[in-house]
C-alpha cells in the first residue's frame, strides 16, 4: 500500500480512509485480497484506532470491504449489481449537475477545466494511468463544485468505488481513454456555450459508455468478480464484448 503524504490538518481517520480507499480503487489491494488493519498500522504509521474506523466507515457506506467476525477482512468482490446502482445513481446526479453548470460556471471555471483536459490528454498520450484517472475524477468533481452542489459530490464519491473499480480495468484501454477525453470535451463544450439540454445529453451519453467490455473483464478477472446469476438485472444489462 502507498504511503501517500498526510493533507495539512487531515486527520488520522481521514488519512486513513483516503489511503485504503485509493488503493482499492487503483487495485493495490486487489477484490478477494485479505485486509490486515495492525499491517495497514505500520506502513501509515497510525495506532490501529482510527484505521479500523477508517475501515468501518468503508464498511458502512458502500460495502466495499467484508468483514468475517474472528476470521478477518477482506476487499469485496465486484458485484456488478452494486456497480449498476452506483452508476444509476452517477447517471440521475450528474445529469443535473451538467445542467447546472451552465447557469453557474464562470471564466475561471471554464480555464481550469481547459487545464484539466489538457493534463488528460498528456498522461494519457504517456499511458500515466493513476493520473489520467484522477484528472478524470477531479474533472466530474470540478462540475458539482461549479454547480454548487459540492455536498452531494460526496455521496456519490462514497458509493462510486464499486463503479471506479471496474471502470480503472477498462481506462487499461487506450481507445477507451481517448473516448473518455473526447466525452468530457464535449461537456465542457456545451456548458461553455450555457447549453442546458446539451450538457445533460453529453453527460448522459458519457456516463452511458456503461462498462463496454464487461464480458471481456470478467472472462480475464473472474477472480475478481462475484459471479453473475442468470436472469440478474446485471447479467441482463451486460453488453456483448
Amino acid at each position: 500500500m502507498s504511503s501517500i503524504q498526510r493533507n495539512y490538518r487531515e486527520t488520522a481517520k481521514d488519512y486513513a480512509y483516503r489511503i485504503i480507499r485509493d488503493s482499492i480503487v487503483n487495485f493495490e489491494k486487489k477484490p478477494g485480497e485479505t485486509i490486515s488493519d495492525m499491517e495497514i498500522s505500520r506502513q501509515l504509521g497510525l495506532s490501529r484506532t482510527p484505521v479500523r474506523e477508517a475501515i468501518m466507515k468503508l464498511k458502512s457506506e458502500s460495502e466495499i470491504i467484508d468483514i468475517y467476525p474472528q476470521r478477518g477482512m477482506r476487499v469485496s468482490l465486484i458485484d456488478m449489481d452494486l456497480v449498476r446502482q452506483a452508476r444509476l445513481l452517477r447517471m440521475t446526479l450528474e445529469k443535473e449537475v451538467a445542467m447546472d453548470c451552465c447557469d453557474y460556471v464562470t471564466a475561471e471555471d471554464l480555464t481550469k477545466l481547459e487545464e484539466n483536459l489538457a493534463l488528460q490528454e498528456f498522461y494519457c498520450q504517456r499511458g500515466m494511468l493513476p493520473e489520467l484517472i484522477q484528472k478524470d475524477n477531479e474533472f466530474h468533481h470540478q462540475l458539482f463544485c461549479i454547480s454548487r452542489n459540492e455536498m452531494l459530490y460526496r455521496v456519490v464519491h462514497a458509493v462510486s468505488i464499486h463503479y471506479d473499480r471496474v471502470r480503472n480495468l477498462e481506462a487499461a484501454d487506450l481507445e477507451h481513454s481517448q473516448n473518455t477525453i473526447a466525452d468530457h470535451r464535449a461537456i465542457l463544450d456545451a456548458v461553455r456555450a450555457g447549453d442546458r439540454a446539451r450538457a445533460g445529453y453529453e453527460i448522459e451519453n458519457h456516463l452511458g459508455r456503461y462498462l463496454t467490455n464487461v464480458k471481456g473483464l470478467i472472462k480475464k478477472y473472474p477472480e475478481y468478480f462475484v459471479p453473475l446469476e442468470e436472469g440478474s438485472r446485471s447479467a441482463g444489462e451486460l453488453p456483448v464484448s
